[in-house]
């Protein structure tokens, strides 16, 4: 039984068909929610919406890319004609094509950008149109999105330029969505998760990084399904108060990222000439918090 309002309540979970967002899916459907599984491969999406049928549960698959505009289109209409309505928007696909900024090829960054910050967009922008249309129809839901940053974006990770750029702009997408969106209903947030998968390690290594997890019954940090309690609550009526924050979530910690901020600051009342801006920005960042390095910077 449900402590958090999902019963009912109908959510699609984009990348769907393994890893994190996999146990997203699975989580809601165990917390009383119909899912619509997403995902790039029909047979993986199919796969995880079985397992949620066969434990007693309500789900579809609805496979396909989630950054082309009609098949965006279509995953929200397919929670729409088969449950009735849409409640929660969970953005989670994404890949990763790792190369240092010098090295990256054209092709390297669109993909990247694209299935990533594209991809949050065409869903958010499909079934913002949904929410919008039942506010001024007078059925408002208590609508809830999900995004899915990463400490890349937020922090920056050498290696990563695509995919931490894309990343940092979902963080803000966040943001903007939270403050359009607010008049109907809708709040939105964005996690930024640290888990063991396949996109940040490889089939391969997550395979032996699951042999050498603890089967004593202790703590795995690194399972993907530590991340899905938090997005379960945001999806839930009982998060209505909270919208347009970004949540660092990796084993049993969960921290708030809080982003751009003014720091130090100061006013000479008149133009600065080159010359005198040394000690003046030297002082600023005296004064300024200690920024945080890149994963994988000297």
């Amino acid at each position: 039984m449900s402590d958090t309002g999902n019963t009912g309540r109908t959510v699609i979970v984009t990348g769907a068909g393994q890893g994190i967002g996999r146990e997203h899916a699975l989580a809601f459907a165990a917390d009383g929610a119909a899912v619509v599984v997403n995902d790039y491969q029909a047979d993986a999406a199919e796969a995880v919406a079985q397992q949620i049928r066969e434990s007693g549960g309500r789900a579809v698959a609805a496979p396909g890319d989630v950054a082309d505009w009609a098949t965006g289109e279509q995953i929200v209409q397919t929670a729409i004609e088969q449950f009735g309505e849409l409640d929660v928007l969970v953005n989670n696909a994404g890949f990763v094509r790792d190369r240092m900024l010098i090295s990256l090829s054209e092709e390297e960054w669109d993909a990247v950008v694209r299935v990533h910050l594209k991809g949050h967009f065409v869903l958010l922008r499909h079934a913002g149109a949904y929410w919008r249309a039942q506010a001024k129809a007078g059925t408002p839901r208590q609508a809830r999105v999900i995004n899915t940053s990463s400490g890349a974006g937020i922090f920056g990770s050498v290696g990563q330029g695509n995919y931490a750029a894309a990343k940092a702009a979902i963080a803000q997408l966040t943001i903007q969505a939270a403050s359009e969106l607010v008049g109907y209903g809708v709040t939105v947030n964005a996690i930024a998760p640290a888990a063991r998968t396949q996109m940040t390690m490889g089939a391969g290594e997550v395979m032996a990084a699951q042999m050498a997890a603890p089967d004593d019954g202790s703590f795995d940090a690194m399972d993907p399904a530590n991340i899905s309690p938090l997005v379960v609550w945001l999806g839930s009526p009982a998060s209505a108060d909270v919208t347009g924050r970004v949540f660092e979530v990796e084993g049993g910690v969960v921290t708030v990222l809080d982003g751009w901020q003014r720091a130090a600051s100061v006013d000479k009342g008149a133009r600065w000439t080159p010359a005198e801006l040394g000690p003046v920005v030297a002082d600023l960042l005296d004064r300024s918090p200690v920024q945080v390095k890149p994963y994988g910077a000297r």
